[in-house]
Protein backbone atom coordinates (compact mmCIF):
# COMPACT_ATOMS: atom_id res chain seq x y z
CA UNK A 1 0.00 0.00 0.00
CA UNK A 2 0.83 3.39 -0.52
CA UNK A 3 2.80 5.15 2.57
CA UNK A 4 0.39 8.52 3.20
CA UNK A 5 2.80 9.88 5.29
CA UNK A 6 5.58 10.74 2.10
CA UNK A 7 2.55 13.03 0.86
CA UNK A 8 -0.91 13.11 0.23
CA UNK A 9 -2.92 10.72 -2.61
CA UNK A 10 -2.77 13.63 -5.52
CA UNK A 11 1.08 13.80 -4.53
CA UNK A 12 1.93 10.66 -4.75
CA UNK A 13 0.61 10.23 -8.54
CA UNK A 14 2.63 13.28 -9.37
CA UNK A 15 5.77 11.93 -11.39
CA UNK A 16 7.17 15.45 -10.50
CA UNK A 17 6.36 15.62 -6.88
CA UNK A 18 9.44 15.61 -4.37
CA UNK A 19 9.14 13.48 -1.26
CA UNK A 20 10.84 14.70 2.16
CA UNK A 21 14.17 13.66 1.85
CA UNK A 22 14.37 11.59 4.96
CA UNK A 23 11.92 9.55 2.86
CA UNK A 24 13.24 10.13 -1.32
CA UNK A 25 16.89 8.88 -0.16
CA UNK A 26 15.32 5.62 1.39
CA UNK A 27 12.91 4.63 -1.17
CA UNK A 28 16.04 5.58 -4.46
CA UNK A 29 18.35 3.17 -2.35
CA UNK A 30 15.47 0.76 -2.75
CA UNK A 31 14.54 0.67 -6.34
CA UNK A 32 18.52 0.32 -6.73
CA UNK A 33 18.36 -2.73 -4.20
CA UNK A 34 15.82 -3.92 -6.27
CA UNK A 35 17.43 -4.40 -9.65
CA UNK A 36 21.10 -4.35 -8.61
CA UNK A 37 21.74 -8.18 -9.26
CA UNK A 38 19.92 -8.38 -12.14
CA UNK A 39 21.87 -5.16 -13.56
CA UNK A 40 25.24 -6.60 -12.73
CA UNK A 41 24.50 -10.43 -14.10
CA UNK A 42 24.51 -10.00 -17.10
CA UNK A 43 28.29 -8.28 -17.65
CA UNK A 44 29.63 -11.25 -15.22
CA UNK A 45 28.13 -13.89 -17.85
CA UNK A 46 29.41 -11.56 -21.24
CA UNK A 47 32.54 -11.37 -19.39
CA UNK A 48 32.91 -15.26 -18.53
CA UNK A 49 31.86 -16.40 -22.16
CA UNK A 50 34.55 -13.69 -23.35
CA UNK A 51 37.26 -15.67 -21.10
CA UNK A 52 37.68 -12.27 -19.19
CA UNK A 53 36.51 -15.26 -16.10
CA UNK A 54 35.61 -15.20 -12.39
CA UNK A 55 38.75 -14.35 -10.03
CA UNK A 56 42.29 -13.47 -10.49
CA UNK A 57 43.83 -16.88 -11.90
CA UNK A 58 40.82 -17.48 -14.09
CA UNK A 59 40.32 -16.17 -17.64
CA UNK A 60 42.45 -14.47 -20.47
CA UNK A 61 41.42 -10.78 -19.85
CA UNK A 62 42.09 -11.17 -15.94
CA UNK A 63 40.14 -9.67 -13.18
CA UNK A 64 40.68 -5.72 -14.05
CA UNK A 65 38.29 -6.21 -16.74
CA UNK A 66 35.78 -8.00 -15.36
CA UNK A 67 35.49 -5.36 -12.39
CA UNK A 68 35.31 -2.69 -15.04
CA UNK A 69 32.55 -4.24 -16.83
CA UNK A 70 30.63 -4.13 -13.26
CA UNK A 71 31.37 -0.98 -13.17
CA UNK A 72 30.54 0.09 -16.67
CA UNK A 73 27.07 -1.65 -15.59
CA UNK A 74 26.34 0.42 -12.52
CA UNK A 75 27.40 3.39 -14.07
CA UNK A 76 25.66 3.55 -17.38
CA UNK A 77 22.08 1.95 -15.78
CA UNK A 78 22.66 5.19 -13.67
CA UNK A 79 22.87 7.74 -16.75
CA UNK A 80 20.45 6.07 -18.64
CA UNK A 81 17.78 6.13 -15.64
CA UNK A 82 18.83 9.96 -15.22
CA UNK A 83 17.84 10.52 -19.39
CA UNK A 84 14.58 8.54 -18.11
CA UNK A 85 13.67 11.08 -15.19
CA UNK A 86 15.33 14.17 -16.11
CA UNK A 87 15.45 14.12 -19.45
CA UNK A 88 17.03 15.23 -22.50
CA UNK A 89 14.82 17.61 -25.13
CA UNK A 90 12.63 14.79 -26.18
CA UNK A 91 14.56 11.76 -24.58
CA UNK A 92 13.25 10.38 -21.95
CA UNK A 93 9.70 9.51 -20.45
CA UNK A 94 10.08 11.97 -17.19
CA UNK A 95 8.98 9.60 -15.10
CA UNK A 96 10.16 6.81 -12.50
CA UNK A 97 11.44 4.44 -15.22
CA UNK A 98 14.86 2.60 -13.57
CA UNK A 99 17.13 1.44 -16.60
CA UNK A 100 19.65 -1.47 -16.56
CA UNK A 101 21.53 -4.04 -18.06
CA UNK A 102 19.15 -6.25 -20.62
CA UNK A 103 19.03 -9.57 -20.23
CA UNK A 104 17.54 -10.37 -23.58
CA UNK A 105 20.35 -9.72 -25.67
CA UNK A 106 22.53 -12.29 -23.55
CA UNK A 107 21.77 -15.29 -25.97
CA UNK A 108 22.64 -13.02 -29.11
CA UNK A 109 25.69 -11.71 -26.76
CA UNK A 110 27.34 -15.02 -25.70
CA UNK A 111 28.13 -16.31 -29.18
CA UNK A 112 29.07 -12.82 -30.46
CA UNK A 113 32.38 -13.19 -27.86
CA UNK A 114 32.59 -17.20 -27.15
CA UNK A 115 34.21 -17.67 -30.52
CA UNK A 116 32.12 -18.74 -33.52
CA UNK A 117 34.70 -16.35 -36.16
CA UNK A 118 33.55 -13.51 -34.23
CA UNK A 119 34.80 -9.88 -33.25
CA UNK A 120 35.20 -10.42 -29.54
CA UNK A 121 34.64 -7.73 -27.55
CA UNK A 122 35.66 -5.01 -29.39
CA UNK A 123 32.98 -6.37 -32.78
CA UNK A 124 30.23 -6.60 -29.66
CA UNK A 125 30.78 -2.90 -28.29
CA UNK A 126 30.53 -1.78 -31.65
CA UNK A 127 27.39 -3.23 -31.91
CA UNK A 128 26.27 -2.28 -29.15
CA UNK A 129 26.87 1.26 -30.03
CA UNK A 130 25.33 0.86 -33.39
CA UNK A 131 22.53 -0.92 -32.23
CA UNK A 132 21.30 1.68 -29.30
CA UNK A 133 21.78 4.26 -32.41
CA UNK A 134 19.26 1.83 -33.98
CA UNK A 135 17.27 1.86 -31.11
CA UNK A 136 17.33 5.62 -30.66
CA UNK A 137 15.61 5.90 -34.39
CA UNK A 138 13.08 3.49 -33.05
CA UNK A 139 11.53 6.31 -30.93
CA UNK A 140 10.40 7.70 -34.08
CA UNK A 141 8.02 4.98 -35.12
CA UNK A 142 7.64 2.52 -31.95
CA UNK A 143 4.11 3.10 -31.27
CA UNK A 144 3.30 2.24 -35.72
CA UNK A 145 5.41 -1.26 -35.51
CA UNK A 146 3.80 -2.57 -31.70
CA UNK A 147 0.49 -4.44 -34.49
CA UNK A 148 3.53 -6.85 -35.85
CA UNK A 149 4.26 -7.83 -32.14
CA UNK A 150 0.72 -9.33 -30.84
CA UNK A 151 1.51 -11.18 -27.43
CA UNK A 152 1.57 -14.55 -29.82
CA UNK A 153 5.44 -13.29 -31.01
CA UNK A 154 6.52 -11.05 -28.06
CA UNK A 155 5.75 -14.08 -25.49
CA UNK A 156 7.37 -16.50 -27.77
CA UNK A 157 10.07 -14.60 -28.01
CA UNK A 158 10.67 -14.38 -24.15
CA UNK A 159 9.88 -17.58 -23.70
CA UNK A 160 12.80 -18.17 -26.28
CA UNK A 161 15.51 -15.93 -24.17
CA UNK A 162 14.47 -17.82 -21.06
CA UNK A 163 15.35 -21.07 -22.74
CA UNK A 164 18.48 -20.12 -23.97
CA UNK A 165 19.50 -18.95 -20.57
CA UNK A 166 18.21 -21.69 -18.61
CA UNK A 167 21.70 -23.45 -19.77
CA UNK A 168 23.63 -20.66 -18.17
CA UNK A 169 22.00 -21.05 -15.06
CA UNK A 170 22.88 -24.69 -14.43
CA UNK A 171 26.29 -24.63 -15.25
CA UNK A 172 26.90 -21.62 -13.11
CA UNK A 173 25.29 -23.41 -10.21
CA UNK A 174 27.49 -26.80 -10.62
CA UNK A 175 30.82 -24.82 -10.68
CA UNK A 176 31.10 -22.71 -14.20
CA UNK A 177 31.61 -24.01 -17.82
CA UNK A 178 32.64 -27.62 -17.44
CA UNK A 179 36.29 -28.36 -18.64
CA UNK A 180 39.13 -31.06 -18.41
CA UNK A 181 40.76 -30.96 -15.21
CA UNK A 182 37.92 -29.25 -13.10
CA UNK A 183 36.68 -32.13 -11.15
CA UNK A 184 35.02 -30.01 -8.81
CA UNK A 185 32.63 -29.08 -11.48
CA UNK A 186 28.67 -30.73 -10.60
CA UNK A 187 30.02 -31.74 -6.94
CA UNK A 188 27.81 -31.16 -3.76
CA UNK A 189 30.47 -28.22 -2.31
CA UNK A 190 29.61 -26.41 -5.54
CA UNK A 191 25.57 -27.17 -5.71
CA UNK A 192 25.32 -26.76 -1.85
CA UNK A 193 25.13 -22.79 -2.15
CA UNK A 194 23.21 -22.72 -5.34
CA UNK A 195 20.83 -24.40 -3.50
CA UNK A 196 20.92 -22.33 -0.46
CA UNK A 197 20.22 -19.28 -3.16
CA UNK A 198 17.25 -20.77 -4.55
CA UNK A 199 15.52 -21.85 -1.18
CA UNK A 200 15.84 -18.86 0.93
CA UNK A 201 15.02 -16.65 -2.33
CA UNK A 202 11.78 -18.64 -2.66
CA UNK A 203 10.96 -18.74 1.17
CA UNK A 204 11.46 -14.61 1.37
CA UNK A 205 9.76 -14.16 -1.84
CA UNK A 206 6.17 -15.86 -0.66
CA UNK A 207 6.77 -15.42 3.11
CA UNK A 208 7.74 -12.19 3.54
CA UNK A 209 5.70 -8.62 2.27
CA UNK A 210 6.63 -5.29 0.92
CA UNK A 211 10.59 -4.72 0.04
CA UNK A 212 11.83 -7.77 1.34
CA UNK A 213 9.93 -10.11 -1.22
CA UNK A 214 10.81 -7.60 -4.08
CA UNK A 215 14.69 -8.17 -3.25
CA UNK A 216 14.49 -11.94 -2.67
CA UNK A 217 16.79 -12.60 -5.07
CA UNK A 218 19.65 -10.31 -3.85
CA UNK A 219 18.86 -11.62 -0.16
CA UNK A 220 19.48 -15.47 -1.09
CA UNK A 221 22.46 -14.47 -3.15
CA UNK A 222 23.54 -13.00 0.59
CA UNK A 223 22.83 -15.92 2.15
CA UNK A 224 24.50 -18.29 -0.48
CA UNK A 225 27.58 -15.82 -0.03
CA UNK A 226 27.41 -16.57 3.08
CA UNK A 227 27.63 -20.02 3.21
CA UNK A 228 30.18 -20.09 0.14
CA UNK A 229 32.11 -17.92 2.44
CA UNK A 230 32.20 -20.53 5.60
CA UNK A 231 32.76 -23.34 2.80
CA UNK A 232 35.98 -21.36 1.52
CA UNK A 233 34.72 -20.46 -1.75
CA UNK A 234 35.29 -16.68 -1.31
CA UNK A 235 38.15 -15.05 -2.36
CA UNK A 236 38.78 -11.17 -0.95
CA UNK A 237 43.09 -11.02 -2.52
CA UNK A 238 41.81 -8.80 -5.18
CA UNK A 239 39.24 -6.36 -3.38
CA UNK A 240 42.57 -4.80 -1.66
CA UNK A 241 44.19 -4.49 -5.73
CA UNK A 242 41.22 -2.55 -6.79
CA UNK A 243 41.43 1.25 -7.19
CA UNK A 244 39.05 3.44 -5.19
CA UNK A 245 38.50 5.55 -8.64
CA UNK A 246 38.48 4.77 -11.84
CA UNK A 247 36.92 6.65 -15.04
CA UNK A 248 35.06 5.17 -18.07
CA UNK A 249 37.41 4.70 -20.98
CA UNK A 250 36.31 5.63 -24.30
CA UNK A 251 37.16 2.20 -26.99
CA UNK A 252 38.52 0.27 -24.05
CA UNK A 253 37.97 -3.01 -26.01
CA UNK A 254 39.06 -1.34 -29.91
CA UNK A 255 36.33 -0.94 -32.83
CA UNK A 256 35.63 -3.77 -35.22
CA UNK A 257 32.76 -3.42 -37.26
CA UNK A 258 30.78 -7.74 -37.20
CA UNK A 259 27.64 -7.07 -38.91
CA UNK A 260 26.60 -9.72 -37.77
CA UNK A 261 26.63 -8.58 -34.18
CA UNK A 262 25.26 -5.31 -35.36
CA UNK A 263 22.48 -6.95 -36.78
CA UNK A 264 21.90 -9.05 -33.78
CA UNK A 265 21.93 -6.09 -31.98
CA UNK A 266 19.33 -4.13 -33.91
CA UNK A 267 16.80 -6.97 -33.94
CA UNK A 268 16.57 -7.26 -29.75
CA UNK A 269 16.52 -3.77 -29.85
CA UNK A 270 13.39 -3.99 -31.36
CA UNK A 271 12.08 -6.89 -29.09
CA UNK A 272 14.01 -3.99 -26.61
CA UNK A 273 11.15 -1.16 -27.53
CA UNK A 274 8.12 -3.35 -27.42
CA UNK A 275 9.13 -4.40 -23.72
CA UNK A 276 9.89 -0.85 -22.28
CA UNK A 277 6.34 0.46 -23.68
CA UNK A 278 5.02 -2.41 -21.80
CA UNK A 279 7.18 -0.83 -19.11
CA UNK A 280 6.06 2.46 -19.28
CA UNK A 281 2.36 1.61 -19.74
CA UNK A 282 2.58 -0.38 -16.48
CA UNK A 283 4.05 2.63 -14.40
CA UNK A 284 1.37 4.76 -15.24
CA UNK A 285 -1.02 2.65 -15.37
CA UNK A 286 0.52 1.42 -11.67
CA UNK A 287 1.55 4.32 -10.14
CA UNK A 288 -0.76 7.08 -11.74
CA UNK A 289 -4.25 5.07 -12.69
CA UNK A 290 -3.81 6.30 -16.83
CA UNK A 291 -2.78 5.30 -20.45
CA UNK A 292 1.12 6.26 -21.44
CA UNK A 293 0.76 9.18 -23.14
CA UNK A 294 2.94 8.80 -27.07
CA UNK A 295 5.06 11.38 -25.62
CA UNK A 296 6.09 9.24 -23.21
CA UNK A 297 6.89 6.09 -25.00
CA UNK A 298 8.94 7.27 -27.70
CA UNK A 299 10.84 9.54 -25.05
CA UNK A 300 11.53 6.49 -22.95
CA UNK A 301 12.32 4.49 -26.45
CA UNK A 302 14.89 7.76 -27.23
CA UNK A 303 16.70 7.35 -23.61
CA UNK A 304 16.86 3.45 -24.24
CA UNK A 305 18.93 3.98 -27.53
CA UNK A 306 20.91 6.57 -25.99
CA UNK A 307 22.11 4.86 -22.80
CA UNK A 308 22.82 2.29 -24.74
CA UNK A 309 24.99 3.45 -27.28
CA UNK A 310 26.81 5.88 -24.62
CA UNK A 311 27.44 2.74 -22.46
CA UNK A 312 28.72 1.15 -25.60
CA UNK A 313 31.23 3.54 -26.03
CA UNK A 314 32.90 2.96 -22.90
CA UNK A 315 32.42 -0.91 -22.53
CA UNK A 316 28.82 -0.78 -21.37
CA UNK A 317 25.85 -3.61 -22.64
CA UNK A 318 22.78 -2.79 -23.79
CA UNK A 319 20.75 -0.80 -21.34
CA UNK A 320 16.32 -1.17 -21.06
CA UNK A 321 13.70 -0.51 -18.65
CA UNK A 322 13.50 -2.73 -15.49
CA UNK A 323 10.14 -4.49 -15.13
CA UNK A 324 10.59 -5.33 -11.40
CA UNK A 325 10.87 -1.91 -10.30
CA UNK A 326 7.45 -1.17 -12.31
CA UNK A 327 6.26 -3.53 -9.71
CA UNK A 328 8.12 -1.51 -7.22
CA UNK A 329 6.21 1.60 -8.13
CA UNK A 330 2.99 0.34 -7.90
CA UNK A 331 3.39 -1.51 -4.70
CA UNK A 332 4.74 1.58 -3.02
CA UNK A 333 2.13 4.14 -4.86
CA UNK A 334 5.01 6.82 -5.55
CA UNK A 335 4.99 8.08 -8.54
CA UNK A 336 7.87 10.73 -7.54
CA UNK A 337 10.87 10.45 -10.66
CA UNK A 338 13.21 12.22 -8.49
CA UNK A 339 13.21 9.56 -5.92
CA UNK A 340 14.46 7.13 -9.05
CA UNK A 341 16.82 10.18 -10.17
CA UNK A 342 18.57 9.80 -6.23
CA UNK A 343 18.53 5.80 -6.88
CA UNK A 344 20.18 6.90 -10.37
CA UNK A 345 23.20 8.84 -8.48
CA UNK A 346 23.84 6.08 -6.20
CA UNK A 347 24.32 4.27 -8.90
CA UNK A 348 26.62 6.49 -10.53
CA UNK A 349 28.84 6.67 -7.64
CA UNK A 350 29.21 3.35 -7.66
CA UNK A 351 30.19 2.98 -11.03
CA UNK A 352 33.16 5.19 -10.48
CA UNK A 353 34.68 2.96 -7.43
CA UNK A 354 36.43 -0.48 -8.88
CA UNK A 355 36.16 -1.25 -4.84
CA UNK A 356 32.46 -1.97 -5.52
CA UNK A 357 33.15 -3.91 -9.04
CA UNK A 358 35.75 -6.28 -6.99
CA UNK A 359 33.75 -6.91 -3.79
CA UNK A 360 30.67 -8.07 -6.68
CA UNK A 361 33.56 -9.83 -8.53
CA UNK A 362 34.29 -11.91 -5.34
CA UNK A 363 30.87 -13.97 -5.45
CA UNK A 364 31.32 -17.39 -6.80
CA UNK A 365 29.96 -18.17 -9.74
CA UNK A 366 28.17 -21.26 -8.31
CA UNK A 367 26.57 -18.74 -6.21
CA UNK A 368 25.73 -16.47 -8.87
CA UNK A 369 24.45 -19.19 -10.90
CA UNK A 370 21.68 -19.84 -7.98
CA UNK A 371 20.55 -16.48 -8.56
CA UNK A 372 20.50 -16.73 -12.19
CA UNK A 373 18.35 -20.15 -12.37
CA UNK A 374 15.57 -18.02 -10.71
CA UNK A 375 15.73 -15.08 -12.70
CA UNK A 376 16.29 -16.56 -15.72
CA UNK A 377 13.36 -19.28 -15.20
CA UNK A 378 11.17 -16.08 -14.16
CA UNK A 379 12.26 -14.79 -18.02
CA UNK A 380 10.40 -18.30 -19.15
CA UNK A 381 7.42 -17.51 -16.97
CA UNK A 382 6.91 -13.96 -18.28
CA UNK A 383 6.99 -15.57 -21.81
CA UNK A 384 4.25 -18.09 -20.33
CA UNK A 385 2.02 -15.21 -18.83
CA UNK A 386 2.31 -13.15 -22.45
CA UNK A 387 1.50 -16.44 -24.08
CA UNK A 388 -1.85 -16.86 -21.87
CA UNK A 389 -3.16 -13.85 -23.65
CA UNK A 390 -3.15 -15.30 -26.98
CA UNK A 391 -6.44 -16.76 -28.55
CA UNK A 392 -4.84 -20.18 -29.16
CA UNK A 393 -6.67 -20.92 -32.57
CA UNK A 394 -5.11 -23.52 -34.84
CA UNK A 395 -3.61 -20.73 -36.97
CA UNK A 396 -2.05 -19.80 -33.76
CA UNK A 397 -0.89 -22.97 -32.76
CA UNK A 398 0.70 -23.36 -36.34
CA UNK A 399 2.65 -20.67 -35.84
CA UNK A 400 3.98 -21.22 -32.46
CA UNK A 401 4.72 -24.79 -33.08
CA UNK A 402 7.41 -24.07 -35.99
CA UNK A 403 8.75 -21.05 -35.10
CA UNK A 404 9.28 -22.92 -31.69
CA UNK A 405 10.43 -26.20 -32.99
CA UNK A 406 13.70 -24.59 -35.63
CA UNK A 407 14.41 -21.80 -32.72
CA UNK A 408 14.90 -24.55 -29.88
CA UNK A 409 16.07 -27.28 -32.61
CA UNK A 410 19.27 -25.08 -33.93
CA UNK A 411 19.61 -23.65 -30.06
CA UNK A 412 20.38 -27.74 -29.05
CA UNK A 413 22.14 -28.55 -32.31
CA UNK A 414 23.88 -25.61 -33.51
CA UNK A 415 26.78 -28.12 -35.19
CA UNK A 416 23.28 -28.57 -38.13
CA UNK A 417 24.55 -24.89 -38.97
CA UNK A 418 28.23 -25.61 -39.48
CA UNK A 419 28.43 -25.07 -43.29
CA UNK A 420 26.98 -21.76 -42.98
CA UNK A 421 29.11 -18.55 -43.02
CA UNK A 422 29.90 -17.14 -40.22
CA UNK A 423 27.78 -13.98 -40.24
CA UNK A 424 24.83 -16.34 -40.82
CA UNK A 425 25.82 -18.89 -38.37
CA UNK A 426 26.00 -16.32 -35.90
CA UNK A 427 22.57 -14.98 -36.35
CA UNK A 428 21.28 -18.41 -36.24
CA UNK A 429 22.66 -20.47 -33.27
CA UNK A 430 21.14 -18.99 -30.77
CA UNK A 431 17.86 -19.93 -32.31
CA UNK A 432 16.11 -16.81 -30.99
CA UNK A 433 16.47 -15.57 -33.92
CA UNK A 434 15.05 -17.51 -36.33
CA UNK A 435 12.43 -17.96 -33.89
CA UNK A 436 11.09 -15.10 -33.79
CA UNK A 437 11.56 -14.00 -37.49
CA UNK A 438 9.46 -16.74 -38.19
CA UNK A 439 6.64 -16.09 -36.12
CA UNK A 440 6.91 -12.32 -37.05
CA UNK A 441 6.70 -13.24 -40.76
CA UNK A 442 4.43 -16.18 -40.28
CA UNK A 443 1.60 -13.95 -37.98
CA UNK A 444 1.90 -11.39 -40.63
CA UNK A 445 0.95 -13.39 -43.92
CA UNK A 446 -1.08 -15.92 -42.44
CA UNK A 447 -4.94 -15.48 -42.72
CA UNK A 448 -6.74 -14.75 -39.64
CA UNK A 449 -9.67 -17.25 -41.25
CA UNK A 450 -6.46 -20.16 -41.22
CA UNK A 451 -9.30 -22.65 -39.58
Amino acid sequence: MADTSIGTAEQLRDPNYTPPLGKAVPLGIQHVLAMFVSNVTPAIIVAGAAGIGFGSDQGALGFPDMTYMIQMSMLFAGVATLFQTIGLGPVGARLPIVQGTSFAFIPVMIPAVAGLGTAGLAGLMTGVVLGGIFHFMLGFVVGRIRYALPPLVTGLIVLMIGLALVKVGIQYAAGGVPLMGKPAFGSMAMWAPALVVIFVTLAIKFFTRGFMSTAAVLIGIIAGYLVAMAMGQVNFGNVGRAAMFNAPMPFKYGFELNWAIVIGMCFMAVISAIETVGDVSGITKGGAGREATDKEVSGATFADGLGTAIGGLFGGLPNTSFSQNVGLVAMTGVMSRHVVTIGALFLIICGFIPKVGAIINTVPINVLGGGVIVMFGMVCASGVNMLSDVNWTRRNMVIFAISLSIGLGLQLEPSALQHLPGTAKILMTSGLLPAAALAIILNLILPENLD
